[in-house]
């Protein structure tokens, strides 16, 4: 892993280096990465989108990310829960998602357990992975001081194992609570570090 500290850019803003350079990352970093997600459907699109990332980089899903929302309902859970074989089928022929057919079932898998969800006494979907938010946040100088799990990313990974999700280990529930501002891993001296509002700066 790059040793990589906040870089500059032309606008005068340092951002992390993933995010100097394509002007689609650097968007998302500067509007959407870290910042709260705490609606069902939200955290259904983000869990889902970090699965289909697996293996692949952030850039390939966020490219496909207007596609992927066309082909599954614009991650409704709801919908989602209905599709049958027609429609993995279908979404195994459309060019413009990750076609990987155990990606695919496990949406729909995933879409079935968050409906299972809300008849939990802990929450929906969104107020679940919420719950496992940490005591503290890490404050990384350079990439190489970004963890890739935590103990709490672990737990969640378990924790939503048992209630019938898949594809989700505790790399990319980690991945999911950097993204929904669970955990701020903006580097320190990013113009980003505590925009979420969840952690001070």
């Amino acid at each position: 892993m790059s040793d990589l500290g906040v870089v500059v850019g032309d606008d005068g803003l340092a951002r992390a280096a993933w995010a100097s350079v394509d002007p689609m990352l650097r968007k998302y970093y500067d509007t959407e990465w870290g910042m709260p997600v705490r609606d069902e459907r939200g955290l259904f699109e983000r869990l889902s989108l970090e699965a289909f990332q697996s293996g692949l980089s952030w850039a390939t899903i966020l490219r496909k990310r207007p596609a992927f929302r066309a082909a599954f309902d614009d991650f409704d859970p709801e919908a989602v829960a209905r599709y049958d074989d027609a429609d993995v089928a279908r979404l195994m022929a459309d060019a413009g998602i990750v076609r990987n057919r155990a990606k695919v079932l496990a949406t729909i898998t995933n879409a079935r357990a968050t409906l299972g969800l809300r008849e939990d006494p802990d929450g929906d979907l969104a107020a679940f992975v919420w719950s496992f938010r940490p005591a503290q946040t890490p404050r990384p100088r350079t990439y190489a001081e970004v963890p890739t799990t935590s103990p709490e990313s672990l737990a969640l990974s378990k924790a939503l194992k048992r209630k019938g999700f898949v594809f989700v280990g505790p790399t990319t529930m980690f991945a999911l609570m950097e993204a929904v501002g669970i955990v701020d891993t903006h580097l320190l001296g990013s113009h980003r570090r505590g925009s979420s509002g969840v952690w001070p700066d």
